[in-house]
């Protein structure tokens, strides 16, 4: 006794007497065609393409920094012309409220002189606090830096503290083009047109940012947002050296991105999808053109009342 396999074939076959290629159905295959082509193009660059997914929670991301955040100014004062004493007056000062306080700081910073030496550029990369080393949890730590005359013997006449702010960035830098984040967002900054003998606020907050790529390799950055004002201080002694401020604070919201791809089952379906209703939706749309267009037909022969 012999099994016939073709019993197992539960799809139901159209007998090749019920089918009638007509000029619409071609019309309609065609489209079907370009239609599932340009849907199947779609989903592939969907697909190999990456897409970031971003989180919001509390937690300190970087724990083994040391409770140190990594700092990088870049900043021109073009107008400054005190050229007698231009190389030792203006430098670095930094102060938080843990009780550092560090005036004329000189590790990895240089100033290039501008204008024939009517003028100079700070440069500089130096850390400041977030948090005691020692407790991961510890509350942030607030404080500030400011580029300013604090640290010369003697201080010049009316500094004029205009300037140009060309990259001022925490932590690492992200070369991330998808991400657009305010990483340095001063850079470009332009108070030339300022009053010459104003100091000047920029008020930080400063956000932990974490990105992780589809190698699960971590790196750690910092937004930021800003407020600046400018001002002419003065005391009950005269009127007060101008400085430039950059007072922070840091939130204790981390915003982390995390990279990652379309699984491939999930492309799979969406083309099944794709080409399963594209076929079906064509069938309505050809089979309801095909019966109307006989109806019409036997309507012209008066075979219809």
């Amino acid at each position: 006794m012999t099994f016939d396999v073709r019993r197992l074939d539960v799809y139901r076959k159209v007998p090749k007497d019920l089918t009638q290629p007509t000029y619409t159905g071609a019309f309609i295959s065609i489209c079907c065609c370009l239609f599932m082509l340009f849907l199947f193009l779609s989903e592939l660059t969907g697909f190999i393409a990456t897409e970031l997914v971003n989180e919001l929670y509390v937690d300190d991301p970087d724990k083994d920094s040391g409770g140190k955040i990594d700092v990088s100014l870049n900043i021109s004062l073009p107008n400054f012309r005190d050229t007698s004493v231009l190389s030792p007056v203006v430098g670095l000062d930094i102060q938080d409220e843990m009780g550092r306080h560090e005036v004329g700081h000189i590790d990895n910073s240089m100033k290039i002189p501008l204008n024939n030496g009517y003028g100079c550029r700070f440069e500089g990369k130096f850390s400041v606090n977030k948090r005691l080393s020692f407790l991961c949890f510890f509350p942030q730590v607030p404080g500030n830096f400011h580029v300013s005359t604090h640290s010369a013997t003697a201080q010049p006449q009316n500094p004029d503290m205009t300037h140009v702010i060309h990259k001022l960035t925490f932590g690492e830098k992200l070369q991330v083009h998808t991400i657009q984040g305010a990483f340095n967002a001063l850079a470009g900054s332009d108070r030339l047109a300022s009053n010459p003998l104003a100091s000047h606020d920029y008020i930080l907050k400063i956000v932990p940012t974490v990105y992780e790529d589809m190698a699960g390799k971590h790196r750690f950055s910092y937004q930021y947002t800003v407020a600046n004002k400018e001002y002419v201080a003065y005391s009950h002694t005269g009127r007060i050296i101008p400085a430039i401020w950059f007072r922070y604070d840091l939130s204790p919201i981390t915003v982390k991105y995390t990279e990652r791809r379309q699984p491939l089952y999930r492309f799979i379906t969406t083309i099944c999808a794709i080409i399963g209703g594209t076929f079906t939706v064509a069938g309505i749309i050809d089979s309801c053109i095909f019966t109307a267009s006989e109806a019409w037909k036997k309507i012209q022969l008066g075979k219809m009342s």
